[in-house]
């Protein structure tokens, strides 16, 4: 049997954050990383959707012996879907990626706001994977950005938090600022 892989799009990319064998970088057709609210949650998660015409870079890692019960507990929120078909480049037999369904997100008068701790680590990851050009093109294929920044590096909510180098917080701090980033403090 032929393990399986998973695509990690956010906090999975940065390798410190997980222990699966076989990372490596591949690139996904046809899907965009979308900030969405929860029941569960008083804040916002990453999530991925279908949409056309955007392609987004991530982590393909082994699932040795297919046992996929530690990341899906990790993912809890989330349902696994086959994205094999989906994936650019030199891809293995079988990928998932985690998709939080649409019928399981909320519409909240004021939406949940992304937790800055958590956005160091998908950053400091995408840095580390891709280089300055992989940050951006993060940032440029994720929506959801017109919500508040939880700045929480103080005291991080976020359970995997990292301390990023003085360079990797430039890196967020300069995103923010471009997209017009409302910072809040707890």
């Amino acid at each position: 049997m032929t393990d399986p892989f998973f695509f990690g799009y956010g906090s999975l990319v940065n390798r410190t954050t997980q222990d699966y064998p076989d990372c490596r970088p591949l690139r996904l057709r046809g899907w965009r990383r979308v900030w969405v609210d929860v029941p569960e949650f008083d804040r916002a998660i990453l999530s991925a959707e279908r949409c056309d015409g955007v392609e987004i870079d991530g982590l393909v890692a082994r699932v040795p012996g297919a046992d996929w019960q530690a990341l899906d507990l990790r993912e809890r929120l989330y349902e696994r879907r086959d994205a094999t078909a989906d994936l650019l480049g030199d891809r293995p037999h079988h990928v998932a990626i985690y998709e939080i369904p649409h019928s399981d997100r909320v519409h909240p008068v004021r939406p949940g706001a992304i937790l800055l701790s958590y956005l160091d680590v998908v950053i400091q990851g995408y840095l580390r994977e891709f280089g300055p050009d992989g940050a951006a093109h993060f940032l440029d294929t994720t929506a959801g950005w017109n919500r508040p920044v939880l700045d929480d590096r103080a005291t991080p909510i976020y359970p995997r938090h990292i301390r990023l180098a003085p360079h990797e917080l430039t890196v967020v701090d300069d995103a923010l600022a471009r997209l017009g980033a409302q910072i809040v403090t707890p």
